[in-house]
């Protein structure tokens, strides 16, 4: 049977297996798909040890995405611009990372809930990997314009200037959190890719950004603090990011196995769930 897993600390939480066996159940496919707890010092011993008994595919999760970037023989390009890899596969004996986050998240944003991004003008919260991993396929998007705002003005600078030449037409601009009352227009669409939520805080922004705006937290679950701040404070719709995690799981499936599955009676019956 070929073997998957996804690698991470923690990584028991991870509602990765489920995914991949409804995925297999539609496609037909024979998996098994495990999670695997890596010590938080040596991912590239549980990683090769995992590809040297015969596995074909991994999913990484957190802290392990610039790790794997770090590990494998080759970086497509989504891996590349984020230097974060969330999906591993073979190539030939060779060991090939990429990033399927970004992927993920527009499908969610443009396909699941019906929030276009082309000519809209978009706020990024955060400038870490998780912001990283999504920068290429936002820009490919056409946004009208595309804000980075983090907690030290510095990254969120660093960040727009390595995708500056995949804006396109695109405005890109960056500041600090505490500089947004400053630059003055609204925002179309804000999206959260600060690790605020993984701790159930929100980031330190005025309520005023999120009026009228639709608002998406990269975090998921029943209700994140970020989708309660948001719909408090007036944004015109929120959501939390299972749809992501489901569409990029999705992604990965179909580099491994060739063929794309269904994701909306997955993302159904995982919300569900969370009811």
């Amino acid at each position: 049977m070929d073997k998957y897993v996804v690698i991470g600390n923690p990584v028991a939480h991870s509602r990765s297996p489920l995914i991949h066996a409804r995925f297999a159940s539609q496609t037909g496919a024979s998996l098994e798909y495990s999670r695997l707890l890596a010590p938080l010092d040596d991912f590239a011993g549980a990683a090769s040890s995992f590809f040297a008994s015969g596995g074909l595919g991994a999913n990484v999760t957190v802290p392990f995405k610039e790790h794997a970037a770090r590990w494998v023989d080759v970086l497509a390009t989504p891996a590349e611009q984020a230097f974060a890899v969330n999906t591993i596969f073979l190539d030939r004996g060779r060991r090939i990372g990429t990033n399927t986050d970004g992927t993920g998240l527009v499908r969610d944003l443009e396909d699941n809930l019906g929030w276009s991004l082309g000519g809209r003008r978009v706020l990024l919260l955060g400038a870490g990997g998780a912001a990283s991993g999504v920068m290429g396929p936002l820009l490919a998007c056409r946004p009208d314009r595309l804000h980075v705002a983090n907690r030290t003005p510095d990254r969120a600078l660093q960040l727009i200037d390595r995708f500056a030449r995949d804006a396109g037409a695109a405005q890109l601009a960056s500041s600090g959190l505490a500089e947004l009352p400053e630059m003055g227009g609204g925002f179309d669409i804000v999206i959260n890719a600060t690790s605020a939520g993984l701790n159930d805080r929100v980031p330190e922004m005025p309520r005023a950004l999120v009026v009228g705006a639709r608002c998406y937290d990269m975090v998921y679950g029943r209700d994140t603090a970020f989708c309660r701040w948001a719909r408090e404070a007036g944004a015109a719709a929120v959501s939390d990011g299972l749809g992501m995690l489901v569409e990029q799981a999705a992604e990965a499936f179909c580099i491994w196995r060739g063929v794309l599955p269904e994701t909306r009676p997955v993302i159904a019956e995982l919300r569900a769930s969370q009811a």
